[in-house]
Parts: C-alpha cells; sequence; structure tokens
C-alpha cells in the first residue's frame, strides 16, 4: 500500500472519529485530522503549514462574517419581511409568477453569504408561515426552503465551495457568474414550481394579509430598501463601469450596506446584531479553517497528489458515477470539505474541459451535501422552521429534486466545453 493512501486513511478516521463519534465541532475535527496526517507522516506538528492554512480562506471568512451582519440588519431595519409581504400581495393572482419570486427572494442570503443556513434562517423563516398559509403542506414547504436554500449558496456572487475548488488548483474566482447562474436558476424555479405551484391555485389573500407583519414599506417609503441598493450598485459598479465605481471589497460594501441600513428603518442596536451575526457564523469561520490546515497538510505528505493521480487514472465513466455519488455523501459531513478534499481532484481530472463551467458543477454537487443525514443542514433546519420533526419527510420529498440536481451538474461537466463557449 502507498504511504499516501495511509496518511489519507488515517485523516478520515480521526476525522469521523471527531466529527460523528466524539461530537466535535467539523472545524476542530478537521484540525485533529490534519494534525494526525502530519504526525503519521513524520512531519511532527508543523506550526508554519498549519498557520498557512489557517488564513487560506482568509476572503471567504471575511465575506461570511460581514454578509450575516449585513442580513442581520435588512431584517431587524424590516427590509426582509417587507420584501416577503410585498411579493405575496402583489403577485397572489399570479401563482407563476409567485413562486419565482418567493424562489428569489429565499435564495437571496444564501448568494451574498454562501451558506445554505443562513437561508432556511431567515428568508426560509420568514416565508415559511405565509406559504403554508397559502396552502401548500409542511412538508413540501421545508422542501421547497431546502433546495432553494441549496441554490442559493451555489449561486453568483458568493460561492464558497467554488472558491474552495479554484482556491486548490491556483484559479481566480472570476467569471463564474454566467455559470453558476446556469448551474442554479434554472433548477431553483423548475424544482419549486413542480413542488410549489399545484397549491397556489386559489388563494384568500384576505384571510392571510393580516398575518404577514407591519407594512414597513408604508412607514419607510423607499429610504427602507436603501441599504439592498447601495450593495447591489456597489457590487455591479466595479464589474461593469469600474472606471467610475472603486473596488472597495466584498467585505466593506457589506459594511457599508449595514450601517446604512441603521438609518432606514427600524432602530435596531448595531452591535448586537453584529455579535449574533458572529455567533451565527461561527461554526463555519472554524469549518474553513480546518479546510485550510487539512489542504495544506495533504499537500504536505502527499495525500493531495495522490488523489489527483487517482482520479487522473479512473475510467470517464466511473468518474461520472464517482462524482455524481461521492461527492453528495462526503458533503454530509461538510459541503466545504467535500468541495476541497473531492472537488479539487476532479477539478484537475477534467483539465481538458472548460474549468470554470467544471468548477461550477462541483460545487452544484457539494451542496446536495447539505441534504444528507446525518448533519443535513438545509434539510433539517428547513424541517425545523415549518415545525415538522420527522426529517426524513423532507428528505423523501427533496430526493427527486436532488437527483435532477445532481444529473444536472454531471451534464454540464460533460457538455463544458460547449457551455463555455455559449456562455
Amino acid at each position: 500500500m502507498l504511504p499516501e493512501i495511509t496518511y489519507f486513511i488515517i485523516m478520515l478516521v480521526v476525522f469521523i472519529l471527531a466529527a460523528m463519534w466524539w461530537k466535535l465541532p467539523i472545524g476542530i475535527s478537521l484540525i485533529l485530522a490534519s494534525i494526525a496526517g502530519a504526525l503519521a507522516s513524520g512531519d511532527g506538528i508543523p506550526i508554519r503549514h498549519l498557520v498557512e492554512g489557517t488564513f487560506a480562506y482568509l476572503d471567504p471568512i471575511l465575506i461570511i462574517a460581514t454578509a450575516m451582519i449585513f442580513m442581520g440588519a435588512l431584517r431587524r431595519s424590516g427590509a426582509l419581511g417587507s420584501i416577503s409581504r410585498l411579493i405575496i400581495i402583489k403577485l397572489h393572482k399570479q401563482p407563476f409568477w409567485l413562486v419565482i419570486f418567493i424562489t428569489l427572494f429565499i435564495m437571496f442570503p444564501g448568494m451574498i453569504t454562501g451558506l445554505s443556513t443562513a437561508t432556511v434562517l431567515t428568508t426560509g423563516a420568514l416565508v415559511a408561515p405565509a406559504l403554508m398559509m397559502l396552502g401548500i403542506p409542511r412538508v413540501t414547504v421545508a422542501a421547497i426552503i431546502a433546495m432553494s436554500a441549496i441554490y442559493g449558496m451555489i449561486a453568483p456572487p458568493i460561492n464558497i465551495p467554488a472558491m474552495i475548488i479554484g482556491g486548490g488548483v491556483d484559479m481566480p474566482y472570476i467569471g463564474f457568474e454566467l455559470p453558476l447562474l446556469f448551474a442554479t436558476l434554472p433548477l431553483a424555479i423548475g424544482v419549486n414550481l413542480s413542488l410549489g405551484y399545484k397549491y397556489l391555485r386559489k388563494i384568500d389573500i384576505e384571510n392571510i394579509q393580516t398575518k404577514l407583519g407591519e407594512d414597513y414599506v408604508a412607514k419607510y417609503g423607499i429610504r427602507l430598501f436603501l441599504p439592498l441598493i447601495i450593495v447591489v450598485v456597489l457590487m455591479l459598479g466595479i464589474r461593469i463601469l469600474p472606471q467610475y465605481f472603486p473596488n472597495l471589497g466584498v467585505p466593506l460594501i457589506f459594511m457599508i450596506g449595514s450601517l446604512v441600513a441603521l438609518i432606514c428603518g427600524e432602530k435596531f442596536n448595531f452591535f448586537k446584531i453584529s455579535h449574533k451575526a458572529i455567533q451565527e457564523a461561527l461554526p463555519v469561520i472554524g469549518i474553513l479553517v480546518g479546510i485550510g490546515m487539512f489542504i495544506q497538510i495533504m499537500t504536505l505528505n502527499g495525500v493531495r497528489g495522490m488523489l489527483v493521480i487517482s482520479s487522473l487514472s479512473t475510467p470517464s465513466v466511473w468518474r461520472y458515477v464517482s462524482m455524481g455519488v461521492m461527492i453528495p455523501l462526503f458533503g454530509a459531513v461538510s459541503a466545504y470539505g467535500s468541495a476541497s478534499v473531492l472537488g479539487v481532484p476532479f477539478l484537475l481530472a477534467f483539465l481538458g474541459q472548460n474549468e470554470i463551467i467544471v468548477g461550477s458543477a462541483l460545487s452544484l454537487l457539494t451542496g446536495l451535501g447539505d441534504l444528507m443525514p446525518p448533519t443535513a443542514l438545509a434539510g433539517i433546519f428547513a424541517a425545523q422552521v415549518v415545525g415538522e420533526e420527522n426529517y426524513f419527510k423532507v428528505l423523501r420529498v427533496t430526493l427527486i429534486p436532488a437527483i435532477a440536481t445532481a444529473l444536472w451538474a454531471l451534464a454540464m461537466i460533460f457538455f463544458a466545453n460547449q457551455l463555455g463557449a455559449f456562455l
């Protein structure tokens, strides 16, 4: 047996024992697995490599932290609840467009944070009562929220798994916008129309209008949405008109939007919502720190090279089967861990294809890990939001959409060069 295989097995065993047996946080489990891999290869405890790994994903960490603060500010100012109310009231007579706009609304936090849980616990929690009052069964509502959360975390502008996969092969996170939209938007709309449209044919808006919360738009007008407008303009401006917009960086843009929210809606304590937002983001930040160390040690002891060579030598048919099964299943522990451990070598295995398309499709496969038990972050939180105790009822409803998503991702990889030329 090659020594690299032994090191990899030791790292996986320590990781699984720490995460599932000892019930340690995923980030701590990744750190312990990294140290075990270094010890097994005779490198001791390489402090320099561990510290370098800690800062490998500093940019995504800053984006997540500031985006969570921005989402908290939007929610406390009343902007998020008002958007939900407007969508339902204005489009209740057009169920087709209602589903589409509700889908985009649910996806929004995931698009700017890269977190499925942020989506479920913010916009998902806001629209869940309204969707159930509109006549959609609670299990179906949970499935809609869970799938929208996954598509949101993969959609642009922020896609953490794609950043991790790209970082593993020194590919900058540039040019992913259209491929990621192609990977997520058709699926999100198609899946949610198939799940919810049939229940929205007869809507009695009078019975639910009073339960949609306070109308903050009547109180504050258009300025309620000024923080969101500023963030969108600054993000798009640097891409479309860079000569007129300074490159402030995504974290600073989110902080500007958060501070503007202080004067545009309901009053709130900025420091309290910031503290709560960072607390909610800490588990994911810990995962990114652990993943950075894990990849650094895999590079040090040769495991990363072994995985790349193994992926390259696998017959193409089995390569597709392996991707469609292994990446979502490994994502049950961590979608980000799946992106680093499996996404990077599979991207290298398809270097003849358009790398941006392949990386986008691989990130879509990693997102499905948030449906896989035992962790199933998106699915379990979505079940809790609607008050469903048995998560497996939700999993049963999401099974066909998840299979369709995996097939869509594999088709994107197969036709990567053609899609790259088209997009």
